[in-house]
This record gives C-alpha cells, structure tokens and sequence, in this order.
C-alpha cells in the first residue's frame, strides 16, 4: 500500500508494533530523531576501537569491529531515509 506524504509526517501509529491497539495502549511512534544519535555513536565508537586494535596488531577484533561499523552505517543511512521521507521523531 501507497503512503501519502502526509500520513509520513502525521506519523505511522503503531509502525512497527504487531500488538498496536491491544488493551487500550496508545499507539507508538518511533524515536527517529534517538536512533541517528545511537547509530552515529555507534560508528564512531567502533571506528575508533578498531583503529585501536589495528595499532596493537590485534587484526581479528579489527576485523570484527570493522565489519560492525559497516552494519552501524548502513542502520544510520537506513533510518536518516525514514527521517527525510517525513516520518516524525
């Protein structure tokens, strides 16, 4: 189903909650504006552990931490997309 661009900014209730509606909770909205933080901290953190570990010469936490980051960015890019779309957060 097509979403217009003012139910994107009005905000999807419920979004991503299959129990939405039940017992007289009140839907929830995302905390986008919360995710980009975390996601951007995330990668900085794992970036810097990671350059860390590369200069000790422990290359498979490096790897990891890598690989890691590389997810981190990928969530940040994913959730930026939500939030220039409209969605509130």
């Amino acid at each position: 189903m097509k979403r217009s661009r003012e139910e994107y900014e009005r905000g999807l209730p419920g979004y991503h909650d299959p129990t939405s509606g039940y017992g007289g909770a009140a839907p929830a909205y995302s905390a986008l504006t919360l995710r980009i933080w975390l996601a951007a901290l995330s990668v900085l953190l794992c970036v810097g552990a990671a350059i860390l570990f590369a200069h000790y010469g422990i290359w498979w936490e490096t790897i990891l931490l890598s690989v890691v980051a590389g997810g981190c960015v990928a969530d940040l890019a994913w959730v930026v997309h939500r939030k220039r779309r409209g969605e509130p957060g």
